[in-house]
């Protein structure tokens, strides 16, 4: 467990939120994101408030604004998909701006949009305040099956590792001339793949050996033991708590 690798998603700041456990933050971004998808979506103001919640966040975190604005730019592919909604749902038909939208369309762009940016927005925030290692421990911490942590530990250390024999791959190609410029090259570019996936699968085999010669059973040592205080939980589930208080109110009026 002692991946050390920073993401890009990272910004490092000594802020109250940094500070917190792990296992507390990852908890209460998974309570926030459930109470955001259990309010109706025609209670619009409650979205709003939460937008407001995240603000809030971002700012004790010291996350500018533009920081964050960037890194929700790979929900794109989920706002194509709910401005598509509209012209091809059925049911009930207005006309906005000259074009005949489906009311419910509208309603469930609306509720992908809504839901989805701030699920994406609270996800961003807990990256950057949150070093990759320390959400291992958290996951750890919070019981997750050893398995999954373990294969998501391997995937940080080694992915750089595959990028940089990619990159090594497509340097060699280019030095003897070779350029991807149509489909008559796609079997080449097939063959480097292959042999990328072997190489991988061979230093995996040697990682294995060199695991089980070192003493490993099947678990990973913990060298950190990360821990929470009731304060501590308190404070990371602020935000949750207030979000839930909003969902009601949502509900009953």
């Amino acid at each position: 467990m002692g991946a050390g690798h920073a993401h890009k998603l990272y910004r490092h700041a000594h802020s109250p939120v940094h500070a917190l456990p792990p296992h507390t933050k990852l908890a209460a971004v998974f309570a926030f994101v459930v109470v955001v998808v259990s309010t109706p979506r025609e209670a619009m103001w409650a979205f709003g408030l939460y937008a407001v919640l995240l603000g809030t966040v971002a700012y004790v975190a010291r996350v500018p604004a533009g920081f964050l604005l960037r890194r929700l730019l790979i929900e794109i592919p989920f706002v194509a998909f709910a401005v598509l909604m509209p012209f091809v749902a059925r049911g009930e038909r207005v006309e906005v701006l000259g074009m005949s939208l489906s009311l419910s369309g509208l309603w469930g762009a609306w509720n992908v949009l809504a839901k989805g940016t701030l699920g994406v927005a609270a996800s961003v925030l807990l990256a950057s305040t949150t070093e990759l290692r320390e959400l291992l421990l958290g996951l750890q911490r919070l019981k997750l099956p050893p398995l999954l942590v373990q294969i998501a530990s391997f995937m940080i250390r080694y992915g750089d590792v595959i990028t940089d024999e990619m990159r090594r791959m497509r340097i060699a190609r280019e030095s003897r001339g070779f350029e991807a410029s149509g489909v008559r090259h796609w079997g080449v570019l097939a063959q480097s793949a292959g042999a990328l996936f072997i190489r991988s699968y061979e230093r995996g085999e040697r990682v294995h050996l060199a695991m089980i010669s070192r003493g490993y059973a099947g678990t990973m040592p913990v060298i950190d033991e990360v821990t929470a205080s009731r304060a501590q939980w308190s404070y990371a589930f602020a935000l949750p708590v207030a979000a839930l208080v909003v969902c009601l109110l949502g509900w009953t009026l």
